[in-house]
């Protein structure tokens, strides 16, 4: 039986995404994207930032690339992945990230603009269907 591995996420770019073609010709773009969370802890509210490595396939990765940008939100829904490998001095390291299955891009408003008017380019709402679904295990990506 499959467990279940699911997960939403809401939060803004920390920099551009970073995109690059594989030899058998698929693209994967990585990015960031921080989250905060405010908490109540006695008469005050606490901000608490969390970090998350996305990484995206195939067609969504190459929208991602052209469309995304640092400060940019997003919505990601997609699946945890746990890399894990030995480190050059023996010792076992790990590093969990998100590979997208769908990114939502938030709409994007004019920076010089203090009344919060949306930019005049055309925003896609939901980008992605399956991303990564026509990739084999050799290629690395989502199976």
């Amino acid at each position: 039986m499959n467990s279940l591995n699911s997960i939403l996420l809401e939060g803004n770019l920390t920099h551009a995404p970073e995109s690059k073609q594989l030899p058998k010709g698929s693209t994967v773009c990585n990015f960031t994207v921080a989250s905060n969370r405010f908490y109540k802890l006695g008469e005050s509210f606490q901000k608490e930032v969390s970090f998350f490595d996305v990484e995206t396939w195939s067609g969504l990765a190459e929208r991602c690339s052209g469309e995304l940008d640092k400060g940019r939100g997003v919505r990601v829904v997609g699946r945890l992945k746990q890399d894990r490998w030995i480190d050059t001095e023996g010792q076992q390291r790990s590093k969990i990230k998100i590979v997208a299955e769908h990114v939502e891009f938030k709409p994007q408003f004019n920076k010089d603009d203090k009344d919060g008017e949306q930019d005049d380019q055309p925003e896609s709402a939901l980008v992605g269907a399956m991303a990564g679904a026509d990739m084999s295990e050799e290629d690395g990506g989502p199976i």
